[in-house]
């Protein structure tokens, strides 16, 4: 582990853990673990001269505010940083000042989830394990099986049968263990923890292990950077189980504890409004999060990434919007479909239905009279090649 990595603590109830915990989730409440960090000794290696006089851009200039003890451990394959689009186009439609997407559909798997996986992965090597696993409607256990692949790692991936194509296709190519679900993402993801705790294999699911954010975290760095070393005004974060827009939270969170931003962006989670939990559970809470409760939903979404009934992250991505003055952002599959096109005939990015549905949420946030901090930046999570049949 990380020199700087002081231990865990709880996100619902605060029980403080040590940084050599074996569990997944809080003892004390089965809560989800969060990452706490020396920001003193970080500071002392991780600042914006340092960072400009770094030529390599790859998110491991980061490397203080990553779980690893070193980078020997890290998967070979390159992660570098992705880019930061202006999106004039949408600029002229909502009339906002600043509009970006993060294109993350170049990452070596062609998504989001690599960010996760590097660093998992990391930790896995670091403590010699030989078997990995995970659930996934297709993009996690793509880069899960990707990222295993590059590292000589044994991976069993638990997907739902009706996930898409190429997603499956990758998993097959990647050399995985396929265990095909007939059910949704929740009956895999329940089949996944029950397997790892049988065999005793490294489990990656989001919501479960806690690493998984600390990878995620670092696009929030990479935003930093390209802005200038400035925040943005707000992000809008595709949301499921809502291990992304944690892990956006948690970026901005070490920024400000660095002293390298004054102030947090808002976030907002945007959903399908055929699979809208977190929302719910944003809406219910009115602000107060003693009232904030994990729900669930029977989720039909056609945005397969984020389709899920109950969010495993939930509560952390519930306050990360709250505590940021966000909100949840729902949108009809058919403007998420609308969008991927725009995108891509706009600006030349092909998005997943599951990524074109920040931008879709930042138009009928605009369209409701929500106020939107710029620059306002949208994350494209996803390649749209991962799901071609929702755009033929």
């Amino acid at each position: 582990m990380s020199g700087y990595l002081k231990g865990f603590e709880c996100l619902v109830c605060s029980e403080f853990c040590p940084a050599d915990y074996e569990g997944y989730l809080c003892p004390a409440c089965g809560g989800n673990l969060d990452a706490v960090y020396d920001y003193d000794e970080i500071k002392k290696e991780l600042s914006v001269g340092i960072l400009k006089s770094n030529a390599n851009r790859n998110m491991w200039r980061y490397k203080p505010l990553f779980p690893i003890e070193t980078l020997s451990s890290v998967p070979p394959l390159e992660m570098t940083m992705s880019p930061l689009y202006r999106y004039v186009g949408l600029e002229k439609d909502t009339g906002l000042s600043k509009v970006y997407i993060k294109d993350d559909t170049r990452m070596p798997s062609g998504s989001f989830k690599d960010r996760a996986s590097s660093v998992v992965m990391a930790v896995a090597r670091e403590k010699k394990v030989t078997t990995v696993s995970c659930a996934s409607t297709g993009n996690a256990g793509s880069s899960w099986a990707c990222m295993g692949a590059a590292c000589g790692m044994e991976v069993v991936i638990f997907v739902p049968a009706s996930a898409p194509r190429a997603k499956i296709a990758q998993l097959r190519v990647y050399g995985a263990r396929i265990e095909l679900v007939d059910g949704n993402y929740d009956l895999a993801y329940d089949l996944s923890i029950a397997d790892s705790k049988k065999t005793g294999s490294f489990n990656r699911c989001t919501g479960y292990n806690p690493y998984t954010r600390e990878g995620k975290k670092s696009v929030s760095y990479e935003i930093w950077e390209d802005l200038g070393y400035k925040a943005p005004g707000s992000v809008f974060v595709p949301a499921g189980d809502g291990n992304i827009i944690s892990g956006v939270w948690k970026g901005f969170r070490d920024l400000l504890a660095l002293g390298l931003i004054e102030k947090m962006p808002v976030l907002f989670a945007s959903q399908s409004k055929r699979s809208d939990a977190i929302t719910r559970m944003i809406e219910s809470a009115e602000g107060d999060l003693e009232k904030l409760k994990v729900s669930s939903v029977s989720a039909t979404t056609i945005a397969d990434s984020i389709s899920v009934d109950t969010p495993r992250d939930g509560y952390a991505a519930a306050r990360a919007v709250i505590e940021t003055g966000g909100q949840g952002v729902r949108v009809a599959d058919e403007k998420i479909i609308e969008s991927i096109w725009e995108i891509a005939s706009r600006i030349g990015v092909f998005a997943e239905p599951a990524a074109a549905t920040s931008v879709a949420a930042l138009k009928e946030a605009v369209k409701s009279g929500i106020e939107i901090p710029t620059p306002a930046v949208c994350l494209i999570t996803g390649n749209g090649l991962k799901d071609v049949d929702a755009v033929l």
